[in-house]
């Protein structure tokens, strides 16, 4: 018995998400940048909240970003919405809705499988520190009005 092409196993979307959870409850790395469920009894898995502690010798030093991700019903295919709560000053960030822009971000415009939220997380940790958004002017703490969930967005997984 022959098989055409390369075989692959695909983990169930549902077992993906829950290896990720698991994931996430154990805290990443350093513990600056944490993520898990907004709601236990989502039986879907679709909507997550994560944190990232801006990186030292950054305009970020010390404060604390909230972030919403929505993982909608064709994630991992295809990537979450990825949304701060918290206002930012990032040039991958939209200043008005606090979305992150996929077309200004690689990792979501060039989207794989195989990537994961806490990659996601990690890659804007990573973008606080580059030149261009290390020294950018931040909005005073405490200033997150009107970022509040998003119609729209349900179909997408996404990081609010």
């Amino acid at each position: 018995m022959g098989s055409e092409g390369s075989s692959r196993v695909v983990v169930p979307r549902s077992f993906r998400l829950l290896e990720e959870l698991e994931r996430g409850e154990k805290g990443i790395g350093d513990g600056t940048v944490s993520y898990g469920m907004d709601d236990a009894d989502d039986i879907y898995m679709q909507s997550w909240t994560g944190t990232i502690i801006g990186p030292p010798g950054t305009v970020h030093e010390g404060r604390i970003y909230q972030l919403k991700l929505f993982c909608g019903k064709d994630y991992p295919e295809n990537p979450p919405s990825v949304r701060f709560q918290t206002r930012i000053n990032m040039t991958c960030v939209n200043q008005e809705t606090g979305v992150v822009e996929p077309h200004l971000f690689p990792m979501l415009a060039n989207w794989q499988r195989e990537h994961t939220m806490e990659d996601i997380l990690m890659k804007l940790k990573k973008e606080m520190m580059s030149p261009q958004n290390r020294k950018l002017t931040q909005p005073p703490e405490g200033n997150d009005e009107g970022r509040s969930d998003q119609k729209g967005m349900a179909g997408r997984c996404s990081i609010v």
